[in-house]
């Protein structure tokens, strides 16, 4: 993200490039906030009121957002928000609660991405010069990208991740993949985080997806 905004330095304005980063900001919070939100409220159908409780029953970004994983996501493009505490015990039914609040943050996600591609892309047949339009598109990107990035990645089958939660709640208590996974997930995520494999595989995902839903939208013009 700095190497990008330094590159954009030489071309843009520093409104523009204030624009630029606003945008990346909102998109971040907007993403993060409805993928935490989502875990709330579905917990708190499914019978438990820890969420509301601790405060977190709010679409309210500041109830959500970590400092610091807000910091590492404008620096280096990754971080994180403040996970949701629940209690599977006061679910209604316990497998049936621990795959739906598992999946819900994901499932925001791609519908939220869904939605903000197709603003984007009816965005480009319009073409006003001004400031406040490199905002809206810049935003509407981004939105699109961090959306469709936090589900991507959550869908990994990793501990801590979703995609780990979503499984285990099919899972008996001594799985061995669970067991595995709970004791070495972090270390196995870390990995991933820092090769440059999956940042290529990432890369491809997003585009593909990306011209999946262009190719969408593309149909109604």
């Amino acid at each position: 993200m700095i190497y990008f905004l330094l590159s954009l330095s030489r071309e843009l304005s520093v409104w523009a490039i204030l624009a630029f980063i606003v945008a990346y900001f909102l998109s971040v919070c907007i993403g993060m906030t409805a993928h935490e939100f989502s875990h709330a409220f579905v917990a708190t159908k499914m019978g438990d009121d820890t969420p509301r409780l601790t405060g977190r029953l709010t679409l309210n970004p500041f109830a959500h957002i970590s400092g610091l994983g807000m910091l590492c996501f404008l620096l280096v493009g990754f971080g994180w928000a403040k996970p949701v505490e629940v209690n599977p015990l006061r679910f209604k039914k316990f497998r049936a609660g621990m795959a739906w609040v598992s999946i819900s943050g994901i499932l925001t996600n791609i519908i939220l991405a869904f939605i903000f591609s197709g603003l984007f892309y009816f965005s480009l047949l319009l073409n006003p010069n001004n400031l406040f339009f490199f905002f809206l598109q810049y935003f509407l990107l981004f939105s699109f990208v961090v959306n469709i990035s936090l589900a991507i990645f959550n869908l990994l089958p990793i501990y801590p991740l979703d995609g780990f939660n979503f499984i285990k709640s099919f899972c008996k208590y001594d799985n061995k993949f669970v067991t595995f996974m709970e004791k070495y997930g972090s270390i196995i995520l870390l990995i991933i985080i820092i090769t440059p494999i999956f940042d290529l595989f990432y890369s491809y995902v997003v585009t593909g997806i990306e011209n999946l839903f262009f190719g969408f939208w593309g149909l109604f013009i």
